[in-house]
């Protein structure tokens, strides 16, 4: 039998089998997502809803790419009783290489919402990086705090300084030193937590409880 038939048989069969564990892990991940999301008494869809991720669009970190949809979607009302949504979303860039073949990239996030009883400002909390770096270089300023620890290792923008510094308070402040990197978005009544990737079974409770966390260090005045 021609060797390349052979090399060529083994290459198939290993895409196909990398196809086919892929599909069962998935569907494995996804049976686990439904019955967190019952443990949480929220509803769940494994469809895409490009609704809903135009919905959200005005987050900063969903307004990359195109073919953009969210799928595995929880909701529902959180330990308060402001409604929560929880999925994961998709998009996808293309690049063309210098022998004019376009190549298209898929990109996954983790998304965690909470809908709160006011309207605020613009506010994004994310960690200090490389493209912040970048961004402080052609004039894109944060905002800094007492705390030289959390400035270093965050950047915070907002159209309203005393806005940021009332949610960054002491308590805020302590608590996100304290977590791995966190990336935090509000803006009018929604609160946001992104990361990157598809939900990981293992790790949405903590986030879910970390979404709740955030919500209750914000100061109860900016409510009132």
């Amino acid at each position: 039998m021609d060797g390349s038939f052979i090399l060529f048989f083994l290459i198939f069969v290993l895409i196909v089998g990398f196809g086919i564990l892929s599909h069962i892990q998935e569907k494995k991940r996804r049976e686990s997502l439904a019955t967190i999301a019952k443990q949480l008494g929220l509803s769940f869809s494994q469809a895409k809803d490009r609704a809903l991720a135009s919905q959200y669009g005005f987050l900063n970190r969903l307004r990359a790419g195109s073919n953009r949809y969210c799928y595995n979607v929880m909701r529902g009302n959180g330990k308060e009783g402001e409604a929560v949504c929880l999925f994961d979303y998709h998009y996808e860039t293309t690049s063309t290489d210098s022998k004019g073949r376009t190549q298209t990239t898929h990109h996954y996030h983790s998304v965690y919402t909470l809908i709160m009883p006011k309207h605020f400002p613009e506010l994004i909390i994310e960690p200090e990086g490389f493209f912040s770096k970048i961004a402080q270089a052609l004039g894109f300023d944060d905002i800094d705090f007492e705390s030289h620890e959390f400035s270093r290792r965050y950047k915070v923008k907002s159209p309203d300084k005393k806005f940021a510094y009332d949610v960054c308070n002491v308590q805020m402040i302590d608590y996100l030193l304290g977590q791995q990197k966190l990336a935090i978005e509000l803006e009018g009544n929604t609160l946001a937590m992104t990361f990157s990737g598809r939900m990981k079974p293992d790790n949405v409770i903590d986030n879910y409880d970390r979404l709740h966390k955030i919500r209750s260090l914000m100061p109860n005045y900016l409510f009132s």
